[in-house]
């Protein structure tokens, strides 16, 4: 599994964080990604408002994954409603995983930051490092 790039994109809808990682997928403009990730939101609230008999006690989810040609995307939602959004190569062994390692990154370097405020950017060098280290193991 190759990952291509990784979003992270807040309870909001607005886009928080974005890498590319390989250059499989050609390079999108900044504001092509802005709207992608707030179409890809408001498909992941519809899909979520779809959800036929939620099981009680569990969070209703929306959509989980979609698929192109030879590649496709996994959302992760996390219990704020933080969503992980990982373009990767298809197929996809331990991507379950590598998103778990990946929101726990982020949990240890940027919300236990006491400078990051909530739904703002995530400017932080150590997010970053461990997560370029993390996806240079995938990757290799």
């Amino acid at each position: 599994m190759t990952v291509h790039a990784l979003w992270v994109i807040s309870k909001a809808g607005g886009l928080v964080f974005s890498r590319s990682y390989s250059d499989v997928l050609p390079t999108l403009p900044v504001n092509t990604i802005l709207t992608l990730a707030g179409i890809l939101h408001g498909i992941h609230a519809i899909t979520a408002k779809l959800t036929p008999s939620p099981i009680p006690g569990q969070p209703v989810g929306g959509m989980e994954s979609f698929e192109a040609e030879g590649w496709a995307g996994r959302i992760f939602l996390t219990a704020t409603g933080t969503k992980f959004v990982v373009l990767h190569s298809l197929p996809h062994p331990g991507l379950d995983d590598l998103l778990r390692r990946i929101y726990e990154i982020y949990s240890d370097a940027v919300m236990k930051n006491p400078f990051h405020t909530l739904e703002m950017p995530i400017n932080s060098s150590l997010f970053e490092t461990r997560l370029q280290t993390l996806i240079a193991s995938v990757n290799a």
